[in-house]
């Protein structure tokens, strides 16, 4: 997986290039990044595809643009030029979309880099050659690309959970899910072939996504996975006067965490110190 593609070539060009134009000048930089409150109240949903051409600093671009260029040949050569590009799109469009669902109440959250459009690739990759071998820059010996793909969804679903990081899970889960999608629509027999290696990428993503829906508070308390919320509540302490947890809770969904006053965020701090 060494290789390059020449359209993973051409697609690193442009990147570099915008990424550039960002560098150089700050407002062209933040016209173009992801923003919550840009694309839902300002209907700016060119963002949900500019962003993916803009990166935070060289590094993060280079560490993007390896992984582009180790895992595109295989994609191009096995479904040609126009359905990787396909992928590449969908699967940046698809992770900012996952990022917007879940930053919805979150008006001031920002992103940039094409990690959605290169989970989409990597992911397509990996199901059309789940037995290929995966080595990394500077790390010694090299594992099954289907080990990765596992490794890769958990590690994203447990990163959303947590938020204790900078980095994109959302865009790289929703791209990685929509990249798998796209393989099993454009190519059925290899879903034939690698059923296994999509249902171990897409089951436990559908089932936190389904998790997700019904507890959507699962987010904002660290240690709750969507645990019944009576027991939960039972579990906590607090004086007459304060507001309950189901207000803070409906409170958050509403308006934001930034929402809650002083007191209010004390509170929640106690209720998950003591869960």
């Amino acid at each position: 997986m060494g290789e390059s593609s020449f359209v993973g070539t051409v697609i690193l060009l442009i990147t570099g290039l915008v990424t550039y134009q960002g560098f150089r000048d700050s407002s062209y930089r933040y016209d173009y990044i992801f923003d919550v409150d840009k694309i839902l109240r300002g209907k700016e949903y060119i963002r949900l595809i500019s962003s993916g051409f803009l990166h935070a600093n060289w590094i993060h671009f280079g560490f993007n643009m390896i992984a582009l260029l180790g895992f595109s040949l295989s994609v191009e050569n096995s479904l040609g030029t126009f359905n990787y590009l396909l992928i590449y799109f969908i699967s940046m469009i698809g992770g900012n979309l996952f990022a917007l669902y879940i930053h919805k109440e979150h008006g001031d959250y920002r992103a940039l880099g094409a990690s959605g459009a290169i989970s989409g690739i990597v992911l397509a990759s990996i199901v059309l050659l789940p037995s290929a071998e995966i080595s990394f820059i500077l790390i010694p010996g090299s594992m099954p690309s289907w080990v990765f793909a596992i490794l890769f969804v958990l590690i994203s679903i447990w990163g959303i959970k947590s938020q204790e990081d900078n980095i994109g899970h959302e865009a790289h889960l929703g791209g990685a899910v929509i990249g798998v999608l796209c393989v099993l629509i454009l190519q059925p027999t290899t879903f034939m072939q690698n059923w296994w290696i999509a249902a171990l990428i897409l089951v436990p993503t559908i089932l936190f996504l389904i998790l997700l829906i019904r507890s959507p508070n699962m987010l904002i308390i660290s240690n709750y996975w969507g645990d019944d919320i009576q027991k939960f509540k039972a579990k906590l302490k607090q004086n007459d006067e304060d507001p309950d947890l189901d207000y803070l809770l409906d409170k958050i969904n509403k308006k934001g965490i930034d929402s809650l006053s002083r007191r209010e965020k004390e509170l929640l701090d106690n209720y998950r110190k003591n869960l």
